[in-house]
């Protein structure tokens, strides 16, 4: 175990204005005394701190409330004007674009169909920036105003001197998406798998506010987690963390697409379960068929089995990581949800240990198809908060492809203290 080594006063600055910034972001409006009751620092420093923040742009006052006693209080939120974010979400069937300012309320978006059994890394990039180029101009913005973009993408995006993503399903290995879009534009580039960008956005702004440890899942063609803890995404060593999917539910079972056999997916999945039932989704809307799977009682049996499976899946998941909150999403996993949600909770009380199930409930994401885009632009908009100086839009001081700054635990800290952007409410 490495020593812990004493922060410097500059690391102390840094870490009081990441905390003030995240909770003032989250909490929408709060006074200087607000701010200092919330997060427990000094009067004298939050008011250098939201000083320099109100010089760099970032934090504006908003007029003044009466005070029991005092003189007025000073309200103040971040500027939703300052710059704009960019959100992508890039699945099977579909790249989808969207921009939002600070305050992450839509301001545009764009949407471009992909062939399910062709996902050529270049076709992908420059349906990206052709998406970022309709947004911007949709809302009349220009690149110099965008803080970053973030991408929710399959697989893994493997963060370094390049952005590389290895996604089985897409037949990539290592491709350098990171340098394909750097060929169409300067703005900083964020990526993680679309599970955990699905995660975070469901954590900010859907079924998991309010939760500290949540699981979220995703169900659409295949399968996949996003473990929270402490309010915190849990990535792993190479952000490869949350491949459910591709855990073990039967040995050497079905054959998997990741290659392998007996994966939880290759049982739950959208195309398992149409597969189990006789069908294919051949050149069809994969959502409409599924639903009209859902509505044929000559395939209930083929649902029944995948609703046991899931719930075992559930169980473990609930047993290694004992959640608060369990919550079902993707487009497949909604649909299923929908119609057999008791059945599945019942699935996994009868494979869950009874303490940790007790203590979890199992609930319906709420976002819908817009949560990997949004979640992806959490990714910038979380560094921004983050970052110990001002990220200015115009391109000075670029942001990276990580967040830096405050510590993973001091997130999960001044995340417990707030909720959703007031922007989202």
């Amino acid at each position: 175990m490495s020593r812990p080594q004493r922060g410097t006063l500059r690391d102390v600055r840094k870490g009081n204005r990441s905390v003030v910034l995240w909770t003032l972001y989250f909490a929408g409006e709060l006074s200087r005394h607000d701010l200092a009751q919330t997060t427990g620092l000094s009067a004298a420093t939050v008011s250098n701190v939201i000083a320099d923040l109100i010089a760099d742009g970032i934090v504006v006052e908003t007029g003044s409330v009466d005070s029991d006693g005092g003189r007025p209080r000073i309200m103040l939120k971040v500027d939703p004007s300052y710059g704009y974010v960019v959100g992508v979400g890039v699945g099977e069937t579909r790249v989808r674009v969207e921009l939002y300012d600070l305050a992450m309320a839509e301001r545009a978006r764009k949407e471009f169909a992909l062939d399910p059994s062709h996902h050529e890394p270049a076709v992908v990039a420059r349906y990206i920036l052709d998406g970022l180029e309709a947004v911007l101009a949709e809302a009349g913005a220009t690149e110099s105003e965008v803080i970053g973009m973030g991408l929710g993408v399959p697989g893994v995006a493997e963060q370094g001197a390049d952005l590389l993503i290895h996604a089985r399903a897409f037949g990539w290995d290592g491709v350098p998406l990171g340098a394909l879009l750097r060929e169409g534009t300067s703005i900083p580039v964020f990526a993680d798998n679309g599970v955990k960008t699905t995660g975070q956005a469901e954590l900010w702004f859907g079924a998991g506010q309010g939760a500290q440890h949540l699981v979220m899942t995703f169900i659409g063609t295949g399968a996949g987690a996003s473990i929270i803890n402490g309010g915190v995404t849990y990535r792993g060593t190479a952000s490869g963390a949350g491949e459910w999917g591709h855990t073990k539910i039967v040995l050497d079972g079905r054959p998997c697409r990741c290659g392998s056999r007996g994966c939880l997916e290759a049982y739950v999945g959208a195309e398992a379960i149409l597969a189990g039932a006789g069908r294919e989704l051949g050149g069809d809307d994969e959502e409409s068929v599924f639903a009209a799977l859902l509505a044929d009682p000559l395939a209930r049996p083929a649902l029944e089995e995948a609703v046991r499976c899931l719930g075992a899946g559930l169980a473990d998941l609930i047993n290694l990581f004992n959640p608060e909150r369990v919550i079902l999403g993707g487009w497949a996993g909604s649909l299923l949800g929908r119609e057999f949600l008791p059945e599945i909770r019942a699935a996994a009380g009868r494979y869950a240990l009874p303490l940790p199930f007790s203590q979890a409930s199992i609930e319906l994401g709420r976002l819908g198809a817009e949560a990997v885009a949004l979640g992806a632009a959490t990714l910038v908009v979380e560094d921004f908060l983050l970052r110990s100086h001002a990220v200015r839009p115009a391109g000075r001081e670029p942001a990276g492809t990580t967040a830096t700054g405050a510590t993973p635990a001091a997130i999960g800290a001044a995340a417990a203290l707030t909720s959703a952007p007031a922007g989202r409410r």
